[in-house]
C-alpha cells in the first residue's frame, strides 16, 4: 500500500492539522469486532498519512477506543492533536449527563486510558438539558484553567446552544454527522460556526460505509452493528439509496477516484473551516480517505455532482427513533 501524506491543512484549537482526521469509533467494536493489532496498525498508517488528529470518545467500547490510542501513543509518542467526549452514559439505563461530578469523573477516566494529562480538545457528546448550556461551559472552563483540556467542543447541537455557548466561553469545535447524504448543518449550524470562528468537524463523510466503491452488504453486518437498526440501512430504503449512489459511483470511477475519497473531498469542498473525520478500522482504508487531499473539483464536477446527489436524496432518516435520542433537532 502506497501512503501519500496529505498536505492540506484545517485550523483546530489554534493550531493548524491535517486537513483529514481521524474518527477512532471503530476500534470500539460500533462496526463489527476488529484486533487491538489491526487498530494499532491503523492508527500508525494515519500518522504516516499526516491525519494527526484524533477523534475518541469515552462511550467507543466504554473506554476500548481511548485504551488503544494511549496504547499506541505510549509505543510511539507521536504529536497528534486529541480529542476526546463525554456526556453519554448507557448504565443503567441510556442517559446524558453534563454535571460537574460525572464529566469531571469521565475525563479524568479518559486521560488515565489515553495515558494523558492533557487533552487539546474536549467535548460534551449530548447535551444535557436539565442544565443550562452557560454552567456546562464554566464547568469545562476549570477544566482549562486547571490545564487538563486545551479547548470545548460541542457535538450534535443546535444553533443557539452553540451561540449561548460560546456567549459563556470560546468554543473552539463543533462537530455532527455531515456529507453528501447528510445535510442538516447547512440549515444552521455550518454558517453559526463560520461566523463566530469555531472549526466544523464533519463526522461520517462516507456516510457510515455506503459511499464506498462498492457497497456493504447488510447479511455481512455484525451482530450490534449500529447499521443494522439504522432507517437509511434498511429495506426498501437501503435498495432506493444504493440505486441513486451507484450513479455517483460511475461518476468517481471514470474520473479516476475513489467513491470514498471524493465524498471527503465534496465535504473539504465546503469551506476552508471545515474538518472531515472519516473512521476505518483498518490501515487498507485509509489511503482512499487520504487521496481526498489530491481531489481538486471543477465546476462541472459540482454541478454533475448536485445533479447525481440532489440535497435532500437520502430514502430514511439518518438516525432510528432510539438512536437520535439526545440529538439537538432544530429544523
Amino acid at each position: 500500500m502506497t501512503l501519500t501524506p496529505i498536505t492540506m491543512k484545517r485550523p483546530l484549537c489554534g493550531r493548524q492539522v491535517g486537513a483529514i482526521g481521524l474518527g477512532c469509533m471503530s476500534f470500539g467494536g460500533i462496526y463489527g469486532s476488529t484486533t487491538r493489532d489491526e487498530s494499532l496498525a491503523c492508527l500508525s498508517a494515519a500518522h504516516d498519512l499526516g491525519m494527526d488528529h484524533l477523534d475518541v470518545a469515552e462511550i467507543y467500547g466504554m473506554g476500548l477506543s481511548e485504551e488503544i490510542i494511549g496504547e499506541w501513543l505510549r509505543r510511539t509518542n507521536a504529536p497528534v492533536t486529541l480529542a476526546t467526549k463525554a456526556g453519554i452514559y448507557p448504565h443503567p439505563s441510556r442517559d446524558f449527563r453534563n454535571d460537574e461530578a460525572s464529566v469531571r469523573a469521565s475525563l479524568e477516566g479518559s486521560l488515565k486510558r489515553l495515558g494523558r494529562d492533557h487533552v487539546e480538545l474536549f467535548y460534551i457528546h449530548r447535551r444535557d438539558q436539565r442544565i443550562p448550556v452557560e454552567d456546562v461551559m464554566g464547568t469545562l472552563g476549570k477544566f482549562i484553567d486547571e490545564g487538563k483540556i486545551g479547548a470545548i467542543g460541542l457535538s450534535e447541537v443546535a444553533p443557539s446552544t452553540i451561540r449561548r455557548a460560546h456567549a459563556a466561553h470560546p468554543v473552539a469545535a463543533v462537530q455532527s454527522e455531515y456529507s453528501l447524504w447528510t445535510r442538516q448543518p447547512e440549515l444552521g449550524v455550518l454558517q453559526t460556526c463560520r461566523e463566530l470562528g469555531i472549526t466544523f468537524v464533519a463526522f461520517s463523510p462516507v456516510g457510515r460505509g455506503i459511499f464506498a466503491d462498492s457497497f456493504p452488504k447488510r447479511e455481512d453486518f455484525p451482530e450490534g452493528d449500529f447499521r443494522t437498526a439504522n432507517p437509511r440501512f434498511m429495506e426498501p430504503n437501503y435498495a432506493a439509496n444504493r440505486a441513486i449512489i451507484a450513479g455517483f459511483q460511475d461518476f468517481c470511477r471514470a474520473r479516476g477516484w475513489s467513491t470514498a475519497a471524493a465524498a471527503i473531498a465534496w465535504t473539504l469542498d465546503q469551506g476552508d473551516d471545515i474538518l472531515p473525520i472519516p473512521g476505518t478500522r483498518t490501515a487498507k482504508n485509509l489511503a482512499d480517505c487520504a487521496q481526498a487531499d489530491r481531489i481538486r473539483f471543477t465546476d462541472e464536477d459540482r454541478t454533475e455532482i448536485a445533479r447525481l446527489l440532489p440535497v435532500g436524496f437520502a430514502h430514511g432518516d439518518r438516525y432510528s427513533d432510539v438512536q437520535i435520542v439526545g440529538v439537538e433537532r432544530y429544523c
